[in-house]
C-alpha cells in the first residue's frame, strides 16, 4: 500500500514537525531541505505523494511542481505557502498542483489533505498496473514470478518452446513448479484453444496413456515424474511420438533421464524424442533476489484465502528468508507464507550454509530492501545504511548489486 511522503522544506523545525505528524499517522515521510536533494526520489514509480514549501532558497516549489509534471503528471504535489502566499498557491493549483495549505496548519487538515492524494495515487498506480498486465502480460508474465535475471531467461526459454510445436522435456528439482510452466507452455502454444491434460506416469498403464491422448487430443498432454513411466508403457508413448500426430506431449523430471538411460531404466530412443526441446527450471537457492516477490505474492493469497489481513514483513524477517537454502523451492517457501499468514513466521534454519555465507546474503538482502526504500539512489541509501561511500560501492561490487535495478 502507498504510504510515502517526500516532504520537502528549507525549514528545518516546520520540516521536522510535519515529518513527526505523518508518522504518527502510520506514514512514511522522506524528507528534504532542497530541490536538489528530493529530485533524486520523484520518478514514475514513484508510490507516494510530494508536500513542498513554495518559497525555498534556489530551486522553489514551483521549480519542483514542473519538474514533477514532467516525469509523472499524475504524481500529487501538495503546495505549503506562507502567510500572504495564497494567491501564488491558487497559481501553482492551476499548474497542476493537487492542493495547498497555508502555514501553519492543523495536523487534522495536514494529514486530511495528504491521505486524498495518497488514495489518487494508488488509484493511478492500481490503474496503470493493470494495464501493463492486460497489454504485455502473457501467460509467462502472469504466472511465472520473478525479479531476477534467471527468471527472465526462463520465461524467454518458455515462450521459444511454446512457438516450436515440438515434445518438451522439462527439468528441476522438486517444488520448482514443472506443471505450472508446463501450462504455460500449453497456453503459449497454438494447441491453447484445446484441453490441457495431466498425467502421473507412475503406474500409467498403456490403456491410461491411450485414454490421456485422447481426451489431450488436439491440445497438450503434461507426464509428471516421466522417469517413473512403466516400461511397457514407455514402448506405447514411443509409438505416439513416432507417428507424429495428435497430441503434443509435455514431460517433467525431477531425475536425470540420460541417467535413467544408463541404468536401463528408460529407453535411449524415448529420451531422445521428448528431449527434443528442453526446459530448466533454477532452484530458489540459485535466485534469491525473487524470494521476495514469491514470498509476498504466496503471502497475498494465503490471507486472501483465509480471509485475514496480509501481516508486514520485517527488513530482518526478509533477510532471514532470503538466506535459507529452500530445499524444497516454491513449494516450500509457500508453506512457509501459509504458515507466516498464519501468526507463525518461524523457518527452519539452514544448516548447510556457514556463517559467512548467511552473512553475506543476509548483507545483500539489507542493501536491496534500503536501495528500494531510495529508489535506488546509491548516495541517500549510502547515508543510510551509514556507510562511507567507497565501501557502498565496494559492497554492491561484491554482491552484484546494480543500483539502477532499484528505480
Amino acid at each position: 500500500m502507498t504510504h510515502k511522503v517526500l516532504l520537502v522544506d528549507d525549514d528545518a523545525p516546520v520540516r521536522e514537525a510535519l515529518g513527526q505528524t505523518l508518522e504518527l499517522a502510520d506514514l512514511h515521510p522522506h524528507l528534504a531541505g532542497s530541490f536538489i536533494v528530493a529530485k533524486d526520489m520523484i520518478s514514475r514509480s514513484f508510490d507516494g505523494v510530494i508536500v513542498t514549501d513554495i518559497r525555498m532558497p534556489g530551486r522553489d516549489g514551483f521549480h519542483l511542481l514542473d519538474y514533477t509534471r514532467g516525469v509523472d503528471p499524475e504524481l500529487p504535489v501538495i503546495l505549503l505557502t506562507g502567510e500572504g502566499d495564497i494567491p501564488m498557491a491558487v497559481k501553482g493549483m492551476s499548474a497542476g498542483a493537487f492542493d495547498f495549505l497555508e502555514k501553519p496548519c492543523a495536523p487534522k487538515q495536514f494529514l486530511e489533505v495528504v491521505d486524498r492524494a495518497l488514495t489518487a495515487r494508488r488509484s493511478v498506480l492500481a490503474s496503470r498496473k493493470h494495464q501493463i498486465a492486460a497489454e504485455s502480460g502473457d501467460a509467462a508474465s502472469r504466472m511465472l514470478f520473478g525479479v531476477s535475471t534467471l527468471s527472465d531467461q526462463l520465461r524467454a526459454r518458455v515462450r521459444a518452446v511454446a512457438k516450436a510445436g515440438t515434445e518438451v522435456l522439462i527439468t528441476g528439482e522438486p517444488g520448482t513448479g514443472t506443471p505450472k510452466v508446463a501450462e504455460v507452455i500449453h497456453l503459449l502454444s497454438e494447441r491453447s484453444k484445446h484441453g490441457f491434460v495431466k498425467r502421473p506416469s507412475v503406474a500409467l498403464t498403456p490403456e491410461g496413456l491411450a485414454e490421456a491422448l485422447t481426451a489431450a487430443v488436439e491440445g497438450s498432454l503434461f507426464l509428471d515424474e516421466v522417469a517413473n513411466l512403466p516400461e511397457v508403457t514407455q514402448f506405447a508413448l514411443l509409438e505416439h511420438l513416432e507417428g507424429g500426430q495428435g497430441a503434443r506431449i509435455l514431460a517433467a523430471s525431477y531425475q536425470s533421464l540420460k541417467d535413467a538411460v544408463g541404468e536401463g531404466r528408460f529407453m535411449a530412443d524415448l529420451r531422445l524424442k521428448l528431449a527434443a526441446m528442453s526446459v530448466r527450471i533454477p532452484a530458489l537457492r540459485e535466485r534469491t533476489d525473487d524470494i521476495p516477490v514469491l514470498f509476498r505474492h504466496y503471502l497475498a493469497i494465503a490471507c486472501e484465502q483465509a480471509a485475514l489481513p496480509v501481516p508486514d514483513i520485517s527488513p530482518d524477517q526478509m533477510a532471514r528468508l532470503m538466506a535459507h537454502r529452500w530445499d524444497g523451492n516454491a513449494r516450500a517457501l509457500m508453506n512457509a507464507a501459509m504458515r507466516f499468514a498464519m501468526g507463525m513466521p518461524e523457518i527452519d534454519e539452514d544448516e548447510t550454509l556457514n556463517l559467512s555465507e548467511r552473512m553475506a546474503r543476509v548483507e545483500r538482502s539489507l542493501i536491496i530492501e534500503a536501495l528500494k526504500a531510495h529508489q535506488g539512489h546509491a548516495t541517500e541509501t549510502a547515508k543510510a545504511l551509514q556507510l562511507p561511500r567507497k565501501t557502498f560501492y565496494d559492497k554492491l561490487s561484491r554482491h552484484n548489486i546494480r543500483p539502477e535495478d532499484y528505480r
